[in-house]
């Protein structure tokens, strides 16, 4: 199972310098990485959004526990 923290190998890439072909695999590859990265976070927002509509009053107790963390913080 490959390694999940990795998501570039740079001993596998092949890179010809700044204008050899592998710098054009390099930016696709960022291109795609961005591109998932995008989705996930719009999926995340949404399930977040979700989870605040079907349980507010969660929600609200979370708030009260975040405004209790930020006033006993210490600068």
């Amino acid at each position: 199972m490959p390694d999940r923290k990795r998501t570039h190998d740079r001993d596998e890439a092949v890179s010809d310098g700044p204008g050899g072909p592998g710098a054009e695999a390099d930016a696709q590859s960022e291109a795609a990485r961005r591109r998932r990265r995008a989705q996930f976070l719009r999926e995340l927002h949404e399930a977040k959004e979700l989870r605040n509509r079907v349980q507010p009053r969660r929600v609200r107790a979370e708030r009260m526990r975040q405004a209790m963390r930020m006033r006993t913080f210490r600068w």
